[in-house]
């Protein structure tokens, strides 16, 4: 049975879906990747490679894993993750180890490293025009209702020579990976997600937005429609991720 909400009403749907399984989001995703979904973060900050001094966005952050990794490039630079679901913002505070400090200039230094949650909505980021020099997104954009807006609204925050990198579920090339693939996502995951004491109904609903998720090849076309430069993708862990990348010139 199908759970995907209709297009006008996915954004309330996907908010008060991460709002009820926040306290066990960060559990399940290790399980269910087998502890694969950090290494596959850190693909993507590796690929933007921010710089030491530089601003870092990660955009629909969740509990903000990509912070951490992404502050690990910045020893005096800012790292900030944008969400629209408060709760799961609230679940991943843990991982912040610095105060919020006010934006300051373009051209200054961070006086020290900083790693905040503001609130936002990834169609509408509350951000100026060139702001940041790295950007980035796991698994999210799957959950907003207008893609090409989506890395539009990236691409304008991001700076001249900045990067962005996408991480997004994929479907594996291979015949019987493909058919493996599907089988976990579609019918064992749902079981990990009620055994480990969370939503059913949520961890049906992903599996079935990957299924209507655009391929890489056609997500990659959403991003030069935005307009993103030297858009690339590769396939990680044998096709059931694909990460993106693309520049503003």
């Amino acid at each position: 049975m199908s759970v995907l909400p209709a297009l006008d009403e996915k954004a309330t749907y996907v908010e008060r879906m991460f709002a009820r399984i926040a306290p066990t989001y960060d559990r399940i995703n290790r399980v269910m990747t087998f502890g694969q979904d950090q290494t596959w973060r850190q693909h993507a900050v590796n690929a933007v490679a921010p710089p030491i001094d530089g601003r870092a966005l990660d955009v629909g952050t969740g509990t903000g894993d990509f912070l951490p990794l992404l502050a690990a490039w910045m020893p005096v630079g800012i790292a900030v993750g944008v969400d629209f679901c408060l709760p799961m913002m609230h679940s991943g505070w843990p991982k912040l180890d610095a105060t919020y400090v006010l934006p300051v200039a373009h051209s200054a230094i961070a006086a020290q490293q900083v790693l905040t949650f503001v609130g936002g909505d990834a169609l509408c980021l509350p951000f100026a025009d060139n702001s940041f020099d790295a950007v980035t997104t796991g698994f999210a954009v799957r959950n907003v209702t207008d893609i090409t807006a989506a890395f539009r609204e990236m691409w304008r925050v991001a700076r001249p020579g900045g990067v962005v990198a996408c991480l997004e579920v994929a479907r594996p090339q291979h015949r019987l990976l493909r058919l493996g693939h599907q089988l976990y996502f579609e019918q064992i995951v749902p079981w990990i997600g009620t055994l480990l004491g969370s939503d059913r109904q949520a961890y049906t609903y992903l599996p079935q937005s990957a299924r209507t998720f655009p391929t890489p090849p056609v997500l990659a076309e959403h991003m030069r429609t935005a307009g993103w430069q030297h858009v690339h993708y590769r396939y990680l862990s044998l096709g059931a991720v694909a990460l993106h990348t693309g520049v503003k010139l």
